[in-house]
């Protein structure tokens, strides 16, 4: 690491008052994993121990921690302006960064409408698609469709569309006319493919199935991520997306991607649709748009989506939809430089470079203990393990666990341990991930 981080008290106070997310509060607060700085590709723990992260955070810094290019902008940002409204107001970081993201979108996705987290663009993208289907005169289109085991978030547009049973099982019957396309992930046909699996792109004509039910005059837009990260890292299968594009496009359909996660270089290209030769209708992003520094997101559309609401209203206010903190100053400052170093070093590519040797590190594991399959794309993997009898997602938090105590931070989500590592990482870092990782293996029962 380049400069010492300083260590914090490892436990401010009990505990008690944060209700941590997606955490086992119990469990946590009766040992608790503190991190206490970041730079570069690790963190410092409360007991002083430097942690590789193999998961950039959240899916998120990928340009790896403490990079003062962006924390400066920040603070300059902050000492002339810390906030100001975008309704009916504007400031010009917001129009700047709105600018620069479209330089780097799909041609002819050129409209940006700025949000404060994945959840939030994900919600905004389907109001918008709900919207735009009305103001051209389709409004019978109300039905939306998402994917098993996708995750869109946590709003309740998010966890309609999504697919993840425990983030929809407690919140009741969520929104009306949903459906749902089956994932793609099948251990009998793809278990332990390199890249994309070349079975299951028929399964694409599931949307034709769910046409032929409802009719396609009444649905709006389909909305998938093109690889799914948080469910556990599921790979499209070769043909996969550009079919769901086929079948939107003789129907009338939004497409929909989530690159909320495979958006700034996780496949070795600015955006999923670009690796995958598959242009969207609307794309939602967040998470590598600022490194995380400041909380954002974004929605992109096709012109021709924003023209029509435009072109639609002959005075007065477009959409109806907004956030106290779309286009927040600091925010974009943090954007704009978050741009910058991805120009400056190459990583929007970057993971194109690593990828051979990623996917052989990943690879390699497949006779470690208790591993059932393994999958990668770009700088992504996943590695699913079999679960003990009875009590499932336990190995897995188990090999968190043992990770974290020998200075490997990775993600479990139920018994898959997914990795996506900021994209600032060298072959050496791959090995670390993978040494420690078996060593895990090896270790917990």
């Amino acid at each position: 690491m380049n400069r010492p981080i300083t260590t914090e008290v490892a436990q401010p106070n009990d505990l008690e008052a944060f209700w941590m997310p997606f955490t086992a509060n119990r469990q946590f607060k009766s040992a608790p994993r503190m991190l206490v700085g970041a730079k570069d590709m690790h963190y410092r723990s409360h007991d002083g121990r430097d942690i590789l992260d193999g998961t950039a955070g959240l899916w998120c810094c990928n340009a790896g921690h403490g990079r003062e290019e962006i924390a400066s902008a920040i603070k300059a940002q902050a000492d002339t302006m810390d906030y100001a409204p975008n309704f009916q107001m504007g400031n010009p970081l917001a129009f700047e960064f709105a600018s620069r993201i479209a330089e780097i979108t799909p041609e002819g996705m050129d409209r940006v409408f700025f949000t404060n987290s994945g959840s939030e663009s994900v919600d905004t993208a389907l109001k918008i698609a709900l919207a735009y289907q009305r103001v051209r005169g389709e409004g019978t289109r109300t039905r939306l469709v998402g994917r098993e085991r996708g995750y869109h978030g946590v709003g309740f547009g998010g966890i309609s569309v999504g697919g993840i049973v425990s983030n929809r099982k407690f919140f009741g019957p969520l929104l009306n006319g949903v459906d749902h396309l089956p994932h793609t992930h099948d251990l009998a046909h793809n278990a332990h493919t390199r890249g994309q699996p070349e079975w299951g792109a028929h399964l694409a004509d599931e949307l034709e199935r769910l046409v032929a039910l409802h009719d396609a005059s009444t649905i709006a837009a389909v909305i998938v991520e093109p690889v799914a990260g948080s469910t556990g890292v599921l790979i499209p299968p070769v043909g996969y997306l550009k079919r769901l594009r086929e079948i939107c496009d003789k129907h009338g359909i939004l497409l929909i991607f989530d690159e909320v996660i495979t958006g700034f270089g996780r496949l070795g290209s600015p955006f999923a649709s670009e690796y995958f030769d598959v242009k969207p209708d609307i794309m939602t992003l967040a998470k590598g748009l600022t490194n995380a520094a400041v909380p954002m997101g974004a929605v992109v559309c096709r012109n021709e989506i924003y023209q029509t609401f435009v072109d639609a209203t002959s005075d007065g206010i477009e959409l109806f939809h907004g956030y106290t903190y779309s286009g927040h100053p600091l925010a974009a400052a943090a954007g704009i430089a978050t741009l910058d170093v991805y120009r400056d070093e190459g990583l929007l590519e970057r993971g194109a470079e690593l990828a051979d040797y990623w996917e052989d590190g990943m690879h390699s594991l497949k006779d470690a203990p208790h591993v059932i399959d393994i999958r990668n794309l770009g700088i992504i993997g996943g590695i699913e393990l079999e679960p003990r009898e009875g009590k499932p997602t336990a190995r897995a938090v188990d090999c968190f666990t043992d990770c974290y105590e020998n200075g490997l931070l990775i993600r479990t989500t139920g018994d898959i341990i997914a990795l996506s590592p900021p994209l600032i990482l060298e072959t050496s870092h791959i090995d670390r991930i993978v040494d420690t990782i078996s060593g895990a293996l090896k270790r917990v029962a």
